[in-house]
């Protein structure tokens, strides 16, 4: 049932996300709503901040404030419970119709990701499995987890060639 789950953005009182989240998700444990709303997110980056006496210091600065992202399956129940915590002033989208975010858009605010267990490390002998390059044998020089890319290095015409992969175009080779 979670497939039809979709990301919707609750527009709230500036100042008040954090309460409007926790509120939210104690309504939906004390109600048994688990299987209605499954995650409440508020975005947050972290930024260094420097003041006029050069004294640095890391802090987490909300994205979007006055807006809480909510994954939920929509239905008049769900509805009523978020539209009906304080501290909320409505779904973003038509009174009565709320629209979820967009695949592209979800993608943008990296609130979907997918924790990929990577078994790639700089040095590994690797086999490259799909592309171009396929079947190539090289030595891994560089791994990017947050693109999902690697930096291969393979030998072509007696020469090393540096070629850039998807994490899904290569294996390690077992000795």
């Amino acid at each position: 049932m979670a497939e039809s789950a979709k990301w919707y953005v609750l527009h709230t009182y500036s100042g008040y996300e954090n309460a409007v989240a926790t509120t939210i998700e104690k309504a939906v444990d004390n109600r048994r709503m688990n299987d209605l709303i499954f995650e409440v997110k508020i975005p947050m980056e972290t930024v260094t901040e420097t003041n006029e006496l050069g004294v640095t210091k890391v802090v987490e600065r909300k994205v979007f404030p006055g807006y809480v992202l909510i994954k939920m399956i929509l239905t008049d129940e769900s509805w009523h419970l978020v539209r009906n915590t304080r501290g909320v002033t409505g779904f973003v989208g038509s009174a009565s119709k709320p629209i979820p975010l967009t695949k592209e858009e979800i993608d943008q605010l990296g609130i979907d990701r997918q924790v990929i267990e990577v078994n790639f490390k700089p040095g590994d002998t690797v086999k490259v499995t799909d592309g171009a390059f396929e079947g190539f044998t090289g030595v891994i020089d560089e791994v990017d987890v947050d693109k999902q890319r690697l930096t291969v290095i393979v030998t072509m015409f007696g020469r090393e060639t540096p070629i850039n992969l998807e994490f899904d175009e290569a294996e390690v080779v077992k000795d």
